[in-house]
């Protein structure tokens, strides 16, 4: 039986949309007539799984303790303002393909207790994760998908990586990705996960600060760089305690440990992981310049040096 709605998020109090006037015929359009009728409309969020499909929340939602948990439908995110887009160079997809969904901007404004300080934190299923800050929000603005090709999840295209059955219950997509810096010589990586079942709002001083560089050393530029690396790369499959990804199973001390006792099987593990471990899922950084590779051996080598671990 569903559980009847035990939350009703008042969403006008969140969110006050500048609604911009057509150009051509100094109209309000329609599009976003209908996102401002949707801004005063409650969001309703359930205090339990009503189904497979509903979308776990947590973190810090407006109007609830830190750290609850609650669920909205998959029907709750199709009343939302929806956006619709075809993308092309999305490494889930084998060609240019049409994606519906919710920008996960409308998702922090509507329901973040604080969207200024707001980190969002996709969980996946295989519990990797993608971060999405407020800067990489303002300049790609990510989509929780709904629909691909029209068609809900059942009718999706099968992962990449050939793991799992489908990319559902929900992904991450973008109407278009650019890198917006580097890191030595790497750019920008697209954080587009499937499989996603959770979303957090979380603070990012909070979450990065887990990771951050420890010692006196730690401000120096080969340390922030591979503190930088860290953040986009690592952090989607390795944890920090509780922060970060645990698809891998091997946290930051493990890391760390690699780091400081044998830099040259971490620098072959980056590299090349199933040459090191048959069984790996990591995907190999082949392209990692000598510079790359000792900017993250010098970040990880900031923390409390433990024994080293090979799997």
């Amino acid at each position: 039986m569903r559980t009847p709605c035990r939350f009703l998020l008042a969403a006008a109090l969140l969110l006050k949309p500048c609604v911009p006037l057509n150009p051509a015929a100094n109209l309000i359009s329609e599009s976003w007539l209908s996102r401002a009728q949707a801004a005063v409309l409650p969001i309703a969020l359930h205090n339990t799984r009503s189904s497979p499909s509903d979308l776990e929340l947590g973190g810090e939602i407006a109007g609830l303790p830190a750290g609850s948990t609650r669920y909205i439908t998959r029907d709750g995110l199709l009343a939302l303002p929806q956006a619709t887009y075809t993308v092309t160079g999305d490494a889930n997809f084998a060609g240019p393909t049409e994606i519906g969904g919710v920008l996960l901007e409308e998702l922090s404004h509507r329901l973040a207790a604080a969207p200024e300080s707001n980190l969002i934190v996709a969980i996946c299923v295989d519990r990797y994760r993608g971060n999405y800050s407020r800067a990489y929000l303002a300049a790609h603005h990510p989509l929780l998908v709904l629909k691909i090709n029209g068609k809900s999840p059942a009718g999706w295209p099968k992962p990449p990586e050939g793991h799992g059955s489908d990319m559902g219950p929900y992904m991450i997509s973008h109407p278009d990705f650019t890198p917006t810096f580097k890191i030595l010589t790497e750019e920008e990586e697209p954080q587009i996960p499937w499989g996603v079942v959770r979303i957090e709002f979380r603070n990012e001083k909070t979450v990065l600060g887990a990771i951050a560089p420890r010692g006196g050393n730690a401000a120096e530029p080969e340390v922030q760089a591979g503190y930088r690396l860290a953040q986009q790369n690592c952090f989607r499959c390795h944890n920090m305690g509780s922060e970060g990804g645990e698809k891998s199973g091997r946290g930051w001390d493990v890391l760390s440990a690699w780091a400081a006792t044998s830099p040259e099987y971490f620098a072959d593990y980056v590299r090349n992981p199933q040459a090191k471990n048959a069984k790996a899922q990591m995907p190999g950084n082949p392209g990692y310049d000598d510079a790359t590779i000792r900017a993250l051996i010098a970040y990880f080598q900031t923390f409390s040096s433990q024994e080293k671990e090979k799997p």
